[in-house]
């Protein structure tokens, strides 16, 4: 185990450093001179010139992405054009509510997820199971930023039980966990109902069954383990998917995460905040595979790493 994660560990170098060069290349495409936004709209040809050798634009391109990845590898992901301040700054501010709104969606829609699977699977083809899946096809097909706007109109504007904008208190994070993790929600209900019904038709089930143990066992101790791993993979994927494509909820509810900050980078064209946010992004994509590998093996012994 711990060589295969030494591997994998290895292995997100040659990722990172692909994924730092299509950035640096894409960045370079947007529309926009990053020298005159620094400089301000107001700034003569001459200061412009100025702040475009400091920040290194009149460099060859080749010279200027080693140059960023030089510092990008001593932690160093530059400085942000809007606010001056570094952009390794800038994201730490933002990271903690990004994290734990995504941390809070994420475990209401995994529960409710997995009980609607569950309670779908074992009673397959009844009012239970059809009632589950009307919910989960409901919660995949609304738009998260028309949920959004709905909730606020109701809870907010129409009851005022909750507020919508800050990250201050508890009840700030009931609205956008629930507008965040509705998808989420109904793709587990969806994939774990998949997962369970394939599982409970094994050989092994008709066994447990066929010894007289009760329903509740045959579904927890023997339907339960071997249905969770495809089920952990597509946790795994969401999480991701939260934690870097929060943008629509966090715009909504005006959340002050990495979501926001990424909206106003591009409509500020703040290059080095895109390039660090992006960069960020992969790098938890990639670490949220790894983990999802390495809870396989906790989850089911019987899989070795080589």
């Amino acid at each position: 185990m711990f060589s295969y994660i030494v591997k994998r560990l290895l292995g997100m170098i040659p990722t990172l450093l692909l994924v730092s060069v299509v950035v640096f290349l894409f960045v370079h495409m947007l529309p926009g001179d990053p020298a005159r936004l620094a400089a301000g709209q107001d700034a003569d040809q001459q200061t412009v010139e100025l702040m475009r050798h400091e920040l290194g634009l009149d460099l060859p391109m080749p010279r200027q992405f080693v140059r960023y990845f030089q510092h990008m590898m001593q932690g160093d992901l530059g400085t942000s054009l809007r606010s001056k301040r570094p952009v390794t700054t800038e994201i730490a501010d933002r990271f903690m509510p990004t994290l734990l709104l995504t941390l809070t969606s994420m475990v209401w829609a995994v529960v409710f997820g997995m009980v609607i699977g569950i309670v779908s699977a074992v009673w397959r083809n009844k009012w239970p199971d059809r009632l589950g899946m009307t919910l989960a096809v409901s919660g995949i097909s609304f738009p998260a930023f028309a949920l959004g706007m709905m909730l606020m109109q109701v809870f907010s504007v129409g009851l005022g039980w909750l507020p919508t904008v800050g990250a201050s208190s508890w009840k700030h994070y009931i609205l956008p966990s629930i507008t965040l993790g509705a998808a989420v929600a109904a793709v587990m209900a969806r994939f774990t109902r998949a997962s369970f019904v394939e599982v409970i038709q094994e050989d092994f089930v008709r066994t447990a069954r066929a010894k007289g143990l009760s329903e509740r066992v045959v579904v927890i101790k023997h339907t339960l383990r071997n249905a969770m791993i495809p089920v952990i993979t597509m946790m795994g994927l969401q999480f991701g998917f939260l934690l870097g494509g929060s943008i629509v909820v966090e715009t909504v509810f005006s959340w002050p995460g990495l979501g926001r900050l990424l909206v106003d980078a591009v409509t500020q064209r703040d290059y080095p905040v895109i390039q660090g946010l992006v960069l960020l992004f992969s790098f938890e994509f990639i670490a949220i595979n790894l983990a999802v590998d390495v809870l396989y093996g906790v989850i089911n012994p019987s899989i070795r790493y080589k």
